[in-house]
């Protein structure tokens, strides 16, 4: 499954995650993070930091949902219970 930027974005609002705090995690630099965020979205970065980012932000506890998986047919992001 592919991630969006908003995903990313909630992913990082749901755990209460700086930008920076997501980058220490991800062990990425700060424009990285914001570059997979914007608009560009994260197919704009390479393959190995998508995962970097998806491996820290599922250790902190978010769950990334395909669009399958979401009652209203559109992918999203949620906490582990």
């Amino acid at each position: 499954m592919s991630l969006t930027a908003a995903q990313l974005r909630a992913a990082r609002a749901l755990l209460d995650w700086t930008q920076p705090k997501l980058a220490e995690a991800a062990k990425l630099s700060v424009p990285t993070i914001r570059r997979m965020e914007s608009d560009r979205g994260p197919s704009a970065s390479t393959d190995a930091n998508v995962e970097a980012v998806r491996r820290a932000l599922e250790e902190g506890g978010v769950v990334f949902l395909g669009p399958q998986e979401s009652a209203e047919g559109g992918a999203g992001v949620r906490l582990k219970e």
